[in-house]
């Protein structure tokens, strides 16, 4: 089994930090310690700790051990716009070299680490790359959260085929239900599964309260 896994997405709002959440809860229900990161993110609210991000707060509260939370996102960007643009606007540089410190210390610490990325497969992040660049950076086997909804085939297609491309291993998709209402749902993910060369991980309905456990009990690891 891969030491981690890097968790990207079709778009922005579908469903990375849910499946995120349920893989790691899925490992440690299997007796590995399990560590989270969110090495980039935009839309952080200021407190009195610096700025802080909804999404990595969950990952660090789902760690198996207590973490810096700078640890766990260590860019964080107040508006919720492209990152690249948001580290703009902020004069920072979004540093590979930075984020793989963070991850090789998690590395350190655990049996397993699990990476979200921001935004879609190919986002760009700055002057090292996009988000593309930094999972084949990381060396992480990638696993790609498909949000089930109209136009998600071409988009799961698209993202499938650049992430075979770049040369990394594509573990596996999760079909995450992010649209109830979706017309011919079954035979959308039946589409998926016919075209995406690598195994479905988990069908994941449409929860108003999501867990992580909740998340966990619709994922399997291949």
């Amino acid at each position: 089994m891969a030491k981690g896994y890097f968790i990207t997405g079709t778009d922005t709002e579908c469903g990375k930090t849910e499946v995120t959440l349920g893989l790691m809860q899925l490992l440690q229900n299997s007796g590995h310690s399990v560590l989270g990161m969110k090495p980039v993110a935009s839309g952080a609210m200021p407190t009195r700790d610096g700025l802080r991000n909804d999404d990595a707060l969950r990952i660090q509260r789902q760690a198996s051990l207590s973490l810096s939370y700078d640890l766990v996102n260590p860019f964080a960007f107040e508006p919720p716009i492209a990152p690249h643009l948001a580290a703009q606007h902020a004069g920072v540089d979004i540093k590979f070299g930075q984020i793989m410190e963070c991850h090789r210390d998690l590395s350190s610490r655990a049996d397993r680490v699990i990476v979200e990325g921001v935004g879609g497969w190919r986002v760009p992040l700055g002057g090292d790359g996009a988000l593309s660049d930094l999972a084949l950076t990381m060396k992480l086997p990638v696993i790609l959260v498909v949000g089930m909804k109209l136009g998600c085939i071409n988009h799961a297609l698209l993202s499938a085929e650049s992430i075979s491309d770049s040369g990394i291993k594509m573990t596996g998709w999760v079909a995450n239900m992010v649209d109830p209402e979706m017309s011919e749902q079954v035979a959308n993910i039946t589409t998926l599964k016919q075209e995406i060369g690598v195994p479905c991980l988990g069908v994941v309905p449409h929860m108003s309260q999501p867990t992580a456990q909740a998340v966990a009990d619709r994922l399997q690891l291949v």
